[in-house]
């Protein structure tokens, strides 16, 4: 058992003389350790003090310079291509909310540009990496999707990235569409059950449920289908889709039977 020992504690056997020696010695070898590891870390700085230095203006190179690319370069650019996207939303708009014996022509102009304006498609191509690019590859595909062109429709959607609670869904959703009107329905039902996972809320979350429900009937799924209908019933009670449920859920029980 250790005891403690007064300072200047005066021995009184030749054990106890032995063992402050011991002590003292031990102690001494401690402080000349550290001693020793200070003056060697102390060397090490100053044999590579250029390469320290060097490390630290890069580091602060690569700060400034992502600052100053962010400042300078990214946010005109981000500035640019949404002012060049804005008569392509028009030509969308008109084409959803307009004629349709002019839609296809107006999806068109909204792809391909006019009065002197980019596109989506060019707005793709020329300022990829900004938000007004990643925007664009949505209306490019519903423009497709709406021009009956599902494999386009499909490859812009895809390309399309947001956590938004509302464009994510539509996007998967719409992907969900092109592939039901190509007859693949196993890929539909997939991108459906996305859709309604991806987020949730009162609009995307129970129209894709049903359309995820419905796709399910047409598999023979009835146990997915009944799930989903249910969900809505319970969820979603005053959805425009709930209204709907009744006559779907009883067709997936018939089927179990």
């Amino acid at each position: 058992m250790a005891t403690y020992k007064k300072r200047g504690h005066k021995p009184k056997n030749k054990a106890e003389e032995v063992e402050q020696i011991e002590d003292k010695s031990t102690t001494a070898e401690v402080f000349n350790t550290l001693d020793e590891g200070a003056s060697k870390t102390e060397e090490w700085v100053a044999a590579n003090q250029k390469y320290i230095l060097g490390a630290v203006a890069v580091i602060a190179l690569v700060i400034l310079g992502y600052l100053g690319f962010q400042k300078f370069i990214q946010e005109p650019k981000e500035q640019e291509a949404a002012n060049e996207m804005f008569k392509a939303q028009q030509y969308f708009d008109n084409a959803v909310n307009g004629n349709t014996t002019v839609r296809d022509s107006l999806y068109t102009l909204a792809l391909n540009g006019g009065e002197g304006k980019y596109g989506f498609l060019e707005i793709i191509e020329n300022y990829g990496g900004t938000k007004a690019a990643n925007l664009a590859n949505y209306y490019a595909g519903f423009s497709y999707l709406n021009m009956n062109k599902y494999q386009e429709a499909i490859e812009y959607l895809d390309n399309f990235k947001s956590d938004d609670q509302m464009l994510g869904p539509l996007a998967l959703g719409g992907i969900g569409d092109a592939f039901s009107q190509l007859d693949q329905v196993e890929e539909a039902l997939g991108y459906y059950e996305k859709a309604a996972q991806t987020k949730t809320n009162d609009f995307t979350t129970p129209k894709f449920l049903l359309k995820a429900a419905i796709t399910a009937i047409s598999l023979n799924k009835t146990d997915a289908a009944i799930s989903y209908l249910e969900r809505i019933k319970e969820e979603f009670p005053k959805s425009v889709e709930a209204n709907q449920v009744d006559v779907h859920l009883g067709q997936a029980q018939a089927m179990k039977q």
